[in-house]
């Protein structure tokens, strides 16, 4: 072979691996999130017909012991779906909570329950896993008057202490957060609506923080960008500020921290939503979808969307093998989107 077939050749073969390095570079799936806390994006996750199993709001979404990933909707044709992590859909059932909005799991002496909560019935439900009703909590009228009717209870979510004990943050409502017995008998209450670190403007979800011992309650003030660390009894202990992120329910896995960003940086801004995710410190350090954390002096600078990935995320399920599962709301009818881990 002579110089210049060699150089041709050279040329070509050259030209030919910046092609493939181009093909592969766009082939490549990209990356969200940040320090370590990342992840790719599946929009097509669920394999659910829409025609025959239909979405509305996707409000909450649980991953119970069979490792199935359980969805609640406020579409009455099919409230409750259950898939499997690969997106299959294995079962559904429901036609009763044209607002259902919270969906808690608990384990009862090696029994899972759901616990629903229905925003337009003002209602709280205890189920079994095949959609029987169990338990039905009202509006608590005779709760010292601070419900005068119905509908000024409106449940958004629930959590379940150890004992049988229901916590039902109000967070639509009144702003109360209201602590029943495991037969439904109300035992105590605190909170309410009001201007004070221990009141609430927002109270959309509640957790038991499992990542120091399970003793205080994390109670979203959503508006207010923020959780609230309280004791049982309701003393507050802590705020935890998340300026910019109009934070929904808190879910514990880990030492970690996660939670749905309805909008940001404050509810006027349509679409604006993303995913956030603190350490055991209550540091943020991943958003996904959002704009990096910044502290300076230790304090966390405002956030907001940077990536426009998700319109209206309203919760964050995590799976077992660390990966995330986003529910929406007012989202047009998208079913849930998965999010691997890296």
């Amino acid at each position: 072979m002579n110089r210049r077939k060699f150089v041709q050749h050279s040329s070509l073969a050259a030209g030919s691996l910046l092609i493939m390095h181009g093909l592969f570079a766009e082939n490549k799936e990209k990356v969200y999130g940040y320090n370590n806390m990342l992840y790719t994006l599946d929009t097509h996750w669920s394999q659910a017909d829409a025609s025959k199993y239909p979405v509305n709001d996707c409000h909450e979404m649980v991953q119970n012991k069979r490792g199935r990933i359980i969805l609640l909707t406020n579409e009455t044709r099919n409230n409750i779906l259950m898939y499997d992590t690969r997106g299959k859909l294995l079962d559904v059932w429901g036609h009763e909570f044209p607002g259902g909005h919270g969906l808690t799991l608990h384990n009862e002496n090696g029994t899972e329950y759901l616990y629903i909560t229905d925003i337009v019935k003002h209602q709280v439900y205890k189920a079994t896993m095949d959609g029987r009703i169990l338990l039905t909590i009202d509006t608590p009228l005779d709760a010292n008057g601070i419900y005068k009717k119905a509908e000024e209870f409106v449940p958004t979510e629930t959590i379940i202490d150890s004992n049988g004990d229901i916590f039902i943050a109000d967070g639509y409502g009144a702003q109360y957060i209201l602590q029943y017995d495991n037969q439904g008998r109300l035992k105590n209450y605190f909170g309410g609506r009001g201007n004070g670190d221990e009141h609430f403007d927002n109270a959309h979800g509640i957790c038991f923080d499992t990542r120091i011992d399970g003793n205080t309650l994390l109670i979203t003030d959503r508006t207010r960008n923020c959780f609230k660390r309280f004791l049982k009894n309701g003393k507050l202990l802590e705020v935890i500020k998340l300026p910019g992120a109009c934070v929904c329910r808190p879910v514990i896995q880990g030492d970690y921290l996660y939670a749905a960003v309805l909008r940001s940086p404050d509810m006027n801004k349509e679409g604006s939503g993303f995913v956030t995710i603190l350490d055991k410190h209550n540091r943020v350090i991943s958003n996904i979808g959002g704009s990096e954390p910044m502290y300076v002096d230790g304090i966390l600078q405002p956030m907001n969307q940077a990536d426009k990935i998700f319109v209206h995320p309203h919760d964050v399920c995590v799976d077992r093998d660390h990966n995330l599962y986003v529910a929406q709301w007012a989202s047009g009818k998208v079913y849930p989107y998965k999010l691997k881990r890296v």
